[in-house]
Formats: C-alpha cells, sequence, structure tokens
C-alpha cells in the first residue's frame, strides 16, 4: 500500500486539537509609541512570552534592549541594521538567545513590519545599564485590552 494515497482525517486521531485561525483584520494595530506598533497574535499563558507582528515607521530605532529568552524574528516588509552593521530585508531572519542585547534601526522610506516570536520578557535598558520598561505577554495583553476597551473593540482571546 502507498502511504501517500490515504490522507488521513483529522478525526480519525483520539486526541484532536483545533487549530485556532486568525483573520488578518480580526485583531487591531496597537500602538507603543509615535512610530511603533504591534499586532498580537498570541500570548503565551504563564508569561512564557508572546507572538506578535511589530510595525516600525521609517527612521525609527528599538534603543537598547535585552532578552530574557530566545527571540525569533521574520521581516516580512521594510529593512532594519543591527548594531552590529548587519542589514536585514525582507525575508531575513534573525535568532537572539536568551540574555542577547542589543539596538536596531528601521532603514529606507518602508515602514518595517517582522513576525516576532519571544519567550520570556524584552527589557529595556538605560544609559546605566538599569531596566527603564519590561514588556510580557502581560504587560502586552493588558496594553491590547485597554486599546480595545478605548475603541469600543471586543478583545479575543489571544491566550494559550
Amino acid at each position: 500500500m502507498n502511504p501517500s494515497a490515504h490522507t488521513p482525517n483529522v478525526m480519525d486521531f483520539p486526541a484532536f486539537l483545533p487549530a485556532r485561525p486568525l483573520a488578518e483584520d480580526a485583531v487591531p494595530w496597537v500602538p507603543l509609541s509615535a512610530g511603533k506598533s504591534f499586532k498580537p497574535l498570541r500570548f503565551l499563558r504563564e508569561d512564557r512570552g508572546f507572538v506578535e507582528l511589530l510595525r516600525l515607521e521609517p527612521g525609527e530605532t528599538i534603543p537598547l534592549h535585552r532578552h530574557t529568552g530566545e527571540v525569533h524574528a521574520f521581516n516580512l516588509e521594510g529593512s532594519r541594521q543591527l548594531c552590529t552593521g548587519e542589514v536585514i530585508g525582507p525575508g531575513g531572519y534573525v535568532y537572539e538567545p536568551a540574555g542577547n542585547a542589543d539596538w536596531w534601526k528601521v532603514l529606507g522610506d518602508a515602514p518595517l513590519v517582522v513576525l516576532v516570536v519571544v519567550t520570556g520578557a524584552v527589557e529595556y535598558l538605560g544609559p546605566d545599564g538599569g531596566v527603564t520598561a519590561r514588556y510580557t505577554a502581560q504587560t502586552l495583553m493588558k496594553t491590547y485590552h485597554e486599546h480595545c476597551a478605548a475603541h469600543g473593540i471586543e478583545p479575543l482571546d489571544l491566550v494559550d
């Protein structure tokens, strides 16, 4: 028998968990500052991290920050330059291990859109190395809910 001749039905499996698709316009862009916004895709339970689309306007800089967990970032649109000088364009991928500290800036005239998977937290650092701001699944979920409330939008359950 040719194994590829039979496509299994998901109902054939004892523990079927359905996918949770999200339409493109199901979640709004939530401003974080004048030139920075995010579209939450998933908040991981127990504050383990989050998945988001991050959008930055041309010329924006992400200041020095540290990651307490791993980060996977895939450029969808636009380009950015890492503090190491490397330029990441559309289709480029960056892996950042836990403990990584860096900064980067948007290049060109087009907005930057990056799919970001963050485990742990993102800590922004001041000149003395102290933490000036901390973004976690909980803080971003609160920001998302506040934005929805202010604009009469019913927030989706994005927790997994």
